[in-house]
């Protein structure tokens, strides 16, 4: 089974079977790679519809030389991760979470951050410390933090060094579900407003009437169980015999 860096003919194969729309697992397959190398490979480099190998190949050739500047020569390897963690283990799952969140709508940027606060013990960095962790401009992470903020995504607190502090917490989910129930019933309400300029009865005020009923069902059912969930956002994990 192949092993190390995808080649620049197989990203142009990854290519070709995404616009054939085959599964990752399928391309994996015939790369003889595994489903995960694909999927990170896509999500990492503009999503199944904007992915073109010739950008993810130059990319990867950029983050490489990106770290190996950033990296001392004789090879120095991360710090010592907090618990006695593995900072291997931690740098792919890191990799693993920011290409999830990118699936699920972020841009690269805004899932590094996410997962930079997320995988921090704290959950708290500044904009410096940000950076300095992600290898990047104070400005690319200022663009991040505005966007994540309008999402409900991060919150912002000052220290007693009245520096601001960027913050990812349980309550930020919640706010965020709830935010995007809130999204839907503007769609709602735009949807009704077509029904009375389309004409009720007409097919598309039906049909929007219709779109206007779901989300409307589907807000209410959101919130619903936000509200009856939030708790297990702040739940402490149970005890151990020992501790005990």
């Amino acid at each position: 089974m192949p092993g190390g860096r995808l080649t620049p003919h197989e990203r142009h194969q990854i290519a070709l079977g995404l616009a054939d729309n085959l599964p990752y697992a399928e391309i994996a397959r015939r790369l003889e790679r595994p489903t995960s190398t694909v999927t990170r490979e896509v999500l990492r480099n503009g999503g199944p519809l904007a992915y073109r190998a010739d950008l993810a190949h130059r990319a990867t050739e950029h983050r490489a030389q990106r770290r190996r500047t950033a990296t001392p020569s004789g090879g120095a390897r991360p710090g010592p991760q907090p618990h006695g963690r593995d900072s291997e283990a931690v740098a792919a799952y890191e990799e693993r979470l920011t290409a999830v969140l990118m699936g699920s709508g972020l841009n690269r940027m805004g899932a590094r951050v996410i997962t930079c606060l997320s995988t921090t013990d704290d959950g708290s960095l500044t904009a410096a410390e940000l950076a300095q962790r992600l290898q990047v401009s104070p400005a690319s992470v200022s663009k991040a933090i505005a966007f994540l903020e309008s999402q409900s995504l991060v919150r912002r607190e000052r220290d007693e060094r009245r520096r601001d502090r960027y913050i990812v917490d349980g309550e930020l989910y919640y706010q965020s579900v709830i935010a995007s129930a809130r999204a839907n019933d503007r769609v709602v309400e735009a949807a009704r407003e077509g029904v009375a300029v389309l004409g009720p009865g007409t097919p598309a005020a039906v049909r929007l009437e219709n779109i206007a009923r779901f989300l409307d069902h589907i807000s209410v059912s959101i919130v619903r169980a936000a509200d009856q969930a939030r708790d297990v956002l702040h739940a402490q994990p149970a005890a151990t015999a020992e501790e005990e």
